[in-house]
């Protein structure tokens, strides 16, 4: 299997990292809140952490939707202050071929979104600027076309590639199917399991529901089948959250959830 690395953190070197933050950047001091809050539980448990969280959610499903900071630089100079003061590699969406280069300058890793995953100019974009990339997988794609996106990021000679799975499309809804986790490990890039994602439901409003206390059903059983690391979103106060409020993990649950999932790892190696 290979090796990825971001800045001093490796997947498939006997660490589980986790991927965690908001959803949306809402403020400069909410995001360094809780990246340090996220810091200190990964610290006390030894778990390797890159602290996620996007400058624009540009597929919101209304046209009102908070969209996060008002500017690009904005919002990457918030994750540049999350970065330096805090110390943590950080990973943000890109959406467009021409953020890649800009972004690339602040995050350790660019996130291709699960919709855009066969974007092909975007993917080599990414590739090109030689970050970390992490590619969700598709909700309509079939676990073994992953290898397809990842197959575009290393035509740019850039192999440091994580792929994600976030549920798949099932009518109106989304399951998670364990096996895409071996499935995609057959491309030799780690995997990681999108637990707050893959526990959405179609909304009946403006806005996405989801079942929060599936949350940890759902990673337990990613362990279990093998994934490399885990990306959750999590907020100090998810029900006023400004994105995915009924997706994103309490922060005050967050280490009891985590060191179950540590155990299940250790007992699955």
């Amino acid at each position: 299997m290979k090796k990825v690395t971001i800045r001093n953190i490796t997947y498939n070197d006997g660490n589980f990292p986790l991927i965690a933050g908001p959803c949306v950047i809402e403020s400069r001091d909410h995001s360094l809140k809780m990246a340090e809050e996220i810091q200190k539980i990964t610290t006390s448990l030894n778990i390797p952490f890159i602290f996620k969280s996007s400058f624009d959610k540009a597929n919101r499903s209304a046209i009102d939707s908070f969209r996060g900071p008002k500017s690009l630089e904005e919002g990457l100079s918030v994750l540049n202050d999350v970065k330096n003061e805090i110390g943590v590699p950080v990973l943000t969406d890109v959406h467009l071929p021409d953020q890649c280069n800009k972004v690339a300058e602040v995050a350790d890793v660019l996130q291709i979104p699960a919709f855009l995953c066969r974007q092909t100019d975007l993917l080599i974009a990414a590739g090109k600027t030689g970050k970390a990339i992490n590619i969700k997988k598709g909700q309509f794609l079939a676990p073994g076309k992953m290898k397809h996106a990842a197959e575009k990021i290393s035509s740019t000679g850039n192999e440091n590639i994580l792929l994600t799975e976030r549920g798949t499309s099932f009518g109106y809804s989304l399951v998670s199917d364990m096996t895409s986790i071996p499935i995609m490990k057959t491309t030799g890039y780690p995997v990681v399991f999108d637990a707050t994602h893959s526990a959405q439901l179609p909304g009946d409003k403006h806005i996405t529901e989801g079942q929060r206390d599936m949350i940890p059903v759902l990673a337990k059983s990613a362990v279990a089948a093998g994934c490399d690391g885990i990306f959750m979103e999590v907020h100090n106060d998810p029900s006023n959250a400004k994105s995915d409020a009924s997706t994103q993990w309490p922060l005050q649950n967050l280490k009891e959830t985590l060191e179950v999932l540590i155990n299940i790892y250790e007992a699955v190696r």
